[in-house]
């Protein structure tokens, strides 16, 4: 596997990136096999795939516990990218963000020990956190970067001033951000700024939660209080499921591999690369997801697809009204 820059100021990565917020006990997209999501990271790894990611308040640490296992004796083969800061109650309920310096270098120490490392490669703010300057969070990051604790900084879901704010403070390897056929919204200011920046896009939700694939949520699946998951809007957006799935058939591929091929050439175009972080649950999942790389669209590929599915015709945003309200990244 070709590797690619995250960003000017990263290190060497795959072009797609394993995202294991769905894994184990606690997952958001509901039950998961223990083993089978080890096995899945074990065969990323053999791959190719070196960009593992995970958040510390995915399954309240029992995801880190997870990713620590499975990279047991294969620490030298992963960059691990671990986000930070959101708040939850016991009952696993989300209330805020905390990204003070002393919260970030606490959460840090406890990554630290649940993942079973001596460093992190990638670390990064989960959300903006509107109480505390973006400068202050990124200092505290760059402490422990001079300490030995983390390896690179990057940030996920702001917008394009907050970035070139992060920026001056400590060099910026990448942005995560959702982006696919119908989540389009950074490429009016924040793909610019990344271009012009130098700073790469871990693109997640290239399905759009599996929307793109037809996927429907399950019991214990928090997709099912996703407003484009249900009710109407399911209905409405099912016309946008069934035409990518016609392209795909008539192109010899799955909806997921034309739905990877399109938001890394779209990066392609606007000058930014973009390595698509796929929520792969089982190596089945993977195997399919990696053989969207070897999909490519020229321009007229990327028009047809675009008027088949448009964004402006998806029914419902991509979060909850107040989950969308405090996105730094849709201002």
């Amino acid at each position: 596997m070709k590797m690619t820059k995250l960003g000017a100021a990263g290190p060497d990565v795959s072009p797609m990136a394993l995202g294991c917020m769905g894994m184990g006990s606690g997952s958001w997209y509901g039950p998961s096999d223990d083993a089978e999501s080890i096995a899945t990271i074990h065969a990323a790894l053999e791959r190719g795939v070196n960009l593992i990611d995970t958040g510390d308040f995915y399954g309240m640490g029992k995801n880190e516990m997870l990713v620590g296992k499975a990279l047991h004796g294969r620490r030298d083969k992963a960059i691990l990218s671990v986000k930070y800061g959101g708040l939850r109650g016991p009952d696993g309920a989300m209330f805020g963000m905390d990204t003070s310096p002393h919260a970030t270098k606490t959460f840090l120490a406890y990554s630290l020990s649940r993942l079973g490392v001596d460093y992190i490669d990638v670390y990064r703010p989960a959300r903006l956190d509107p109480k505390v300057p973006i400068e202050d969070t990124i200092g505290a990051i760059a402490d422990m970067v001079k300490a030995g604790y983390v390896r690179y900084i990057s940030l996920s879901e702001v917008g394009a001033e907050t970035i070139r704010r992060a920026a001056k403070v400590h060099p910026i390897c990448d942005l995560q951000i959702e982006y696919s056929l119908v989540s389009r919204g950074p490429e009016a200011t924040i793909n610019p700024a990344l271009a012009e920046l130098g700073i790469a896009m871990t693109a997640y939700g290239v399905l759009s939660r599996g929307l793109l694939t037809g996927s429907k949520p399950a019991k214990g699946d928090t997709r099912a209080h996703m407003p484009r998951f249900v009710g109407a809007n399911a209905e409405q957006n099912q016309a946008l499921v069934d035409a990518l799935a016609r392209l795909a058939a008539a192109r010899g591929t799955t909806s997921a591999q034309l739905a990877i091929a399109w938001v890394r050439a779209k990066g392609a175009a606007q000058h930014v690369s973009v390595i698509p972080t796929m929520g792969a649950r089982t190596r089945a999942q993977l195997a399919e997801a990696l053989s969207g790389l070897d999909v490519t669209l020229d321009a007229s590929e990327i028009a047809a697809l675009e008027a088949a599915v448009p964004a402006s015709a998806v029914a419902g945003t991509r979060y909850p009204g107040p989950a969308m309200a405090s996105l730094d990244s849709e201002r």
